[in-house]
């Protein structure tokens, strides 16, 4: 009896797929945990709550690039641009976002959504609790997201912490 023709068979072969495929869901964040090296970025807290999402802090990057320029924007404005990091102090900051990948150096990875860059680093998951007490605790301080990005730009998010030593909390 062939494996495919049996209802069993179907749903072993499908279910081995999709388990095939949650390596690849998570390469980028899995490549920047396992192999980056850690930037340390000032954030600040967006909103808290998404009812669809569950607790968590969105947030932003005041040193980073929030958009491509209008100018500089390549076809569409969709697809991936890369935002070099400098060193300011024990701080990183992101100058403006290029469509060529960096030489050297560290640089972000983004996907251009036309309004805003997405990096892979603007959520903060946590208990509702924690969540709205971070909010609150960034939003009253100075705090810094800790962040591992591997060589091809590929960030994950590791910790957010307060700057007066407050505390971090690690995801």
């Amino acid at each position: 009896m062939n494996v495919l023709t049996s209802r069993t068979g179907r749903v072993a072969v499908a279910s081995l797929v999709q388990l095939a495929l949650v390596p690849v869901a998570v390469a980028g964040q899995l490549s920047a945990r396992l192999t980056g090296e850690e930037y340390l970025l000032e954030v600040a807290p967006v909103d808290p709550i998404d009812p669809f999402r569950g607790a968590y802090v969105a947030l932003a990057y005041p040193g980073l690039p929030d958009r491509v320029r209008s100018g500089e924007r390549d076809g569409d404005g969709d697809g991936d641009v890369y935002v070099p990091l400098v060193a300011s102090g024990d701080l990183w900051t992101g100058l403006p976002a290029v469509h060529e990948r960096p030489q050297d150096g560290p640089f972000l990875r983004c996907a251009d959504e036309r309004w805003r860059l997405r990096c892979g680093i603007e959520s903060w998951f946590l208990p509702q609790d924690e969540a709205v007490a971070m909010e609150q605790a960034v939003g009253e301080g100075s705090a810094v997201a800790r962040v591992r990005i591997d060589s091809r730009g590929r960030a994950a998010l590791v910790a957010v912490e307060l700057r007066d030593g407050g505390g971090s909390t690690a995801g």
